[in-house]
């Protein structure tokens, strides 16, 4: 969770689909200390899934397979609705959901390549719209989200919206035209680390490792790497000289690295994302 401090109890929420990312978010709102109007209404797409809120007193869950207005129902009083669905039913949800919401009320859609403005057509005058990018490591109150307030959306709006994702880390508050970059760098940027922890592994294997060892020293090194980052007040191109001495073995090793150039090959890469964001805003 992030540091910063929560200046007002958020208001009362709704979530709509409660899966991967949905249930991070839920996670972090029902964290000790995180001020919010309680209960907390859920909706998921099977009885089986909503019955695992049973018995809690905080969230209050409504299952699609046997309620067809279950989002509708999830809805009603409440402040903040956070759409967590996958971004080809995103306007259908809001479009479902429209005549049920508060006046006034905040939607947040936390999926890729779906404008604000495709949401707010299909909304009633007066709510606001705001668009989140987190990443997975909110599973673990350490992610980073972006956020981003449609035209609908004033200051008072994002600021809620950001007390919200500050339950699972910290936030940045940009422009819209900047959602499809932030989701390049930080949204897919976990997988980037885990598809250099897979080579990195499996170089140490080539070396004679097993795999358990393999796995230990590199999951270590870059987990220790990654919180010395955060703890340091050092850039990490100074963190990095700081291990690579002169005509030493790291210098040699990251001098085969450079001449790879990774400035262009993540240019190319992050570039490649912000296309496929680009081309699902426009249906493709």
């Amino acid at each position: 969770m992030s540091n910063s401090t929560q200046s007002a109890a958020l208001p009362r929420t709704a979530m709509i689909g409660v899966g991967s990312m949905g249930g991070a978010i839920l996670a972090g709102l029902r964290a000790p200390g995180v001020e919010i109007e309680l209960p907390i209404a859920v909706t998921a797409r099977s009885v089986s899934s909503a019955a695992a809120f049973e018995g809690a007193d905080d969230v209050v869950a409504y299952a699609g397979e046997s309620d067809p207005d279950a989002n509708r129902h999830a809805v009603r009083g409440a402040g903040l609705v956070i759409l967590a669905v996958k971004p080809w039913t995103v306007a259908e949800a809001a479009r479902g959901i429209a005549d049920a919401l508060e006046p006034g009320a905040i939607v947040v859609s936390v999926a890729a390549g779906v404008p604000s403005s495709a949401i707010e057509a299909e909304l009633p005058e007066g709510v606001a719209v705001v668009r989140a990018m987190p990443n997975t490591p909110s599973h673990i109150g350490r992610g980073v989200t972006g956020i981003a307030g449609g035209a609908s959306a004033g200051e008072e709006a994002v600021a809620t919206v950001r007390r919200l994702f500050e339950t699972v880390g910290e936030v940045l508050v940009v422009r819209e035209d900047q959602i499809n970059d932030v989701a390049a760098v930080s949204g897919s940027g976990p997988a980037y680390v885990y598809l250099y922890a897979e080579h990195m592994i499996a170089a140490a294997r080539r070396l004679g490792f097993d795999a358990d060892q393999a796995r230990l020293l590199v999951q270590q090194t870059i987990a220790g790497a990654a919180e010395l980052m955060v703890r340091s007040d050092d850039e990490p191109e100074q963190l990095r000289r700081n291990v690579t001495s002169p005509k030493g073995t790291t210098e040699r090793a990251v001098e085969v690295l450079q001449a790879a150039d990774w400035g262009d090959l993540f240019d190319r890469a992050l570039a490649a994302n912000v296309r496929r964001s680009e081309e699902l805003e426009r249906g493709e």
